[in-house]
């Protein structure tokens, strides 16, 4: 829920009514497997990246996608970060199970592999050719 502020002028009179919005999460539950998938990905952007080089032939090319990529791996555990600062209040009680943790310590670990698929792009993408 939030709550806003509308004016509307009637007869020459401005009012102000309070109008509350219902803010729908549009599905970002925990999707556990959703998160372990991306993870997956991410892996094994870093794995082909150390083990084969290039994957494309060009350091460039190669650094764009691992930058994208990385973006798009940490834009789903700060969704859900955002979600549970401004949208969900009176939480702080599920953050006392086992659950809740294990939920917290998986986007966190998503979002340490999206910033290393990150790095590894931005280093593809400035490294100097031998």
């Amino acid at each position: 829920m939030l709550d806003l502020w509308s004016t509307q002028a009637r007869n020459g009179r401005i009012t102000f009514e309070s109008v509350t919005i219902r803010v729908e999460s549009y599905g970002r539950g925990h999707d556990i497997k959703r998160l372990w998938v991306i993870a997956g990905i991410g892996i094994a952007y870093g794995g082909l990246i150390y083990f084969y080089g290039p994957l494309t032939g060009s350091d460039e090319i190669d650094g764009i996608m691992g930058v994208v990529l990385g973006l798009y791996i940490c834009s789903h555990p700060a969704a859900h970060l955002v979600d549970l600062l401004f949208f969900r209040r009176g939480v702080r009680q599920e953050w006392s199970s086992r659950r809740a943790f294990l939920w917290f310590a998986l986007n966190l670990l998503v979002m340490l592999i999206g910033w290393s698929a990150i790095f590894a792009g931005a280093t593809r993408l400035v490294a100097r050719g031998e």
